[in-house]
């Protein structure tokens, strides 16, 4: 009888071994990517940076010490 379940250890860690080797296998594919998808379109110059608007100039009165 110890000769059968040493043979059923022997299989287990041998399908063990192919299952992990596999698994890292297909870590190393890489997914499939979608499509590129479309640049935005480029927003108007004077929306970006800082500007100094009403609500900004009465922060800085407030926040004066």
């Amino acid at each position: 009888m110890k000769i059968e379940t040493t043979c059923d250890r022997r299989k287990f860690i041998k399908g063990a071994a192919i299952a992990s080797g596999l698994a890292a296998l297909l870590g190393l594919i890489r997914p499939a990517s979608a499509k590129e998808t479309k640049q935005p379109l480029p927003q108007e110059e004077s929306n970006k940076g800082y500007r100094l608007t009403e609500h900004i100039k009465k922060y800085y009165e407030t926040a004066r010490m």
